[in-house]
């Protein structure tokens, strides 16, 4: 008699409509599973800071890569490395002005990134949902048009971006990858810090990963979030050097000895993005420095 454990393995029965083979991952050597090759992946929140990080980490996995920003044009030393690294590995780059709360410039931002794609043969597998801002305020004097700002731009224009992205994917027929950038503050609260409106939005967009994960799961989607801790980021050393305090009170969970890189979370990006995690979705990747494992 098998044990309990092989009797549950036995009884797992597939969908007959799909075969076996489309739903377990391929056989590909590991450099292949972590590659991005003939893919463009589009990334919001790409002009500066972590978004265009990120968009580094595509062009050094293989892929083509689409930034989006609402600024009119991206930082210039940043992005003439990114132009030099994908001339030199024979990719492309492109910059899309785009306000991503505004449903019309997303979509036709989108549908564009998506046609050029498919011409260069590369076609759109991915979206990277980066864009994002952040205000402190105590919750008792915080003012409603600075709340709705952080919701309109952190929820209702990530949704718009995994909505058209999701859209694409399924008109072209294939399976693709969207990853929200999100927080471990969707899931604490950070001692120290008054950011009741960035909380809230975090969380939403964690909880709008399960949400749509389950939706469009049967298209071949991944919808996956990264939550990062605490990151050096210009935003964030004009916070320290105005409050020098709170780096103490950060550093007291950082178990690894400091705090993050915005380099930190390109593998961990393209891990989510490429078929090594072919059988993620509805998933938050926690990559904070071990903050949360710390009382």
């Amino acid at each position: 008699m098998g044990s309990i454990e092989e009797k549950v393995v036995s009884d797992i029965t597939l969908p007959s409509h799909i075969p076996e083979s489309a739903q377990t991952p391929s056989q590909a050597p590991v450099p292949r599973l972590f590659s991005l090759e003939r893919r463009t992946i589009a990334i919001t929140g790409a002009g500066r800071g972590v978004g265009i990080n990120l968009a580094a980490a595509v062009l050094e996995a293989g892929g083509h890569a689409a930034c989006i920003d609402v600024l009119p044009e991206p930082s210039p030393v940043e992005w003439a490395s990114l132009q030099k690294l994908a001339k030199s590995s024979n990719l492309t780059i492109s910059y899309h002005k785009c306000d991503i709360t505004s449903e019309e410039s997303i979509s036709e931002t989108l549908d564009t990134i998506a046609n050029e794609a498919l011409e260069a043969k590369a076609p759109l597998h991915g979206t990277i949902a980066c864009a994002g801002i952040q205000q402190k305020a105590p919750a008792v004097d915080y003012p409603m048009d600075g709340f709705r700002k952080i919701m309109e731009v952190n929820v209702t224009g990530t949704f718009l971006t995994i909505k058209h992205s999701a859209r694409i994917f399924m008109k072209q027929q294939t399976p693709g990858s969207i990853v929200m950038i999100a927080s471990m503050s969707g899931q604490i609260a950070n001692r120290g810090l008054t950011c009741t409106a960035y909380n809230s939005s975090k969380a939403a967009v964690h909880q709008m990963c399960r949400s749509v994960a389950q939706e469009w799961g049967q298209h071949g989607i991944r919808v996956n979030t990264i939550s990062p801790g605490y990151i050096r980021t210009a935003m964030t050393d004009e916070l320290l050097a105005a409050e020098p305090a709170l780096e103490k009170t950060w550093m007291a969970g950082a178990l690894l000895g400091r705090l993050g890189a915005p380099e930190d979370f390109k593998a961990p990006t393209v891990f989510l993005l490429a078929d090594g995690s072919s059988w993620m979705t509805g998933a938050d990747l926690r990559v904070d420095g071990g903050h949360c494992a710390s009382a």
